[in-house]
């Protein structure tokens, strides 16, 4: 008898028409993990003493911000794409076929989520920092990335090298990359991504109880982060610019978990000896 495999299906498509409205379940996935960001955040910068409606009031900066950063970030760093020999610069604006850098998202959305925070006044009302309120959406904002990479199954995007693991993906010949037409099933990258984002949540949950500096649990999800993207990003065949053979993703990923992970350390050093 066969050995039976039951492999992970692709979509067979990635969008809904509703009349002349074509709804792209990439963007349906953004936006639930935008939602549920926005809520869970707002509901424990509530419970650390901060006002109902403030998360809210700088998401309508920081969010929009933080796609365009994002944006930019996969641009720069994959312009194969946009500028190469077939490339189509207009498709820089097409954003539901997939492609935001998170390190990009993370940095202009956090520099606008400082400034609207700053310029709305937030913090004078109760005396909450920057650091207070960014702890408090660091926890929503992994999971709505975890909920956000389900949109690369929807486009069939974003896995990694082939495999016959029972998990692997099947996708269909169009989408597989050059040199490896010959292989039916791959690593589902994005759910392993998925899966890690979750697991960083339950540790900085678990976090909170060790009283560091405000801004620590914020600076522990980019540490985490980071530390699972460099194993995730090994896996992955999408094209990417290379450093000394590396993946630039990855040299970035060393980068920002060493500097983030050596603040953290000192910031424990310095609560322990208080």
């Amino acid at each position: 008898m066969g050995s039976f495999h039951q492999f992970i299906p692709s979509p067979t498509r990635a969008f809904i028409e509703l009349g002349p409205l074509t709804i792209h379940f990439y963007a349906i996935a953004i936006l639930t993990g935008i939602a549920v960001a926005i809520y869970w955040g707002n509901a424990r910068f509530v419970a650390a003493g901060g006002a109902p409606g403030r998360v809210a009031e700088v998401a309508i900066i920081a969010v929009p911000m933080g796609v365009i950063g994002g944006r930019i970030y996969h641009v720069i760093s994959s312009p194969q794409g946009y500028f190469g020999d077939n490339g189509r610069p207009i498709e820089i604006f097409y954003i539901w076929q997939g492609g935001l850098g998170i390190w990009g998202a993370i940095s202009l959305g956090l520099a606008a989520a400082w400034w609207s925070f700053k310029r709305n006044k937030i913090s004078a009302a109760n005396s909450l920092t920057f650091g207070v309120f960014a702890d408090a959406l660091a926890p929503g904002v992994v999971v709505a990335q975890a909920i956000g990479r389900w949109g690369n199954w929807f486009n069939v995007e974003l896995f990694g090298r082939p495999t016959t693991l029972p998990w692997g993906l099947e996708v269909p010949m169009r989408f597989r990359p050059d040199g490896f037409t010959e292989f039916a099933t791959f690593h589902p990258t994005f759910i392993y991504e998925s899966i890690w984002c979750l697991i960083v949540a339950f540790i900085l949950l678990r976090f909170e109880k060790f009283r560091m500096a405000p801004g620590s649990i914020f600076i522990a999800y980019v540490a985490l982060y980071s530390f699972g993207r460099i194993f995730i990003e090994s896996l992955r065949i999408d094209d990417a610019n290379l450093i000394l053979g590396l993946r630039l993703n990855i040299w970035v990923g060393i980068l920002v978990c060493a500097v983030s992970s050596a603040t953290l350390i000192k910031r424990w050093k310095i609560a322990t000896r208080g």
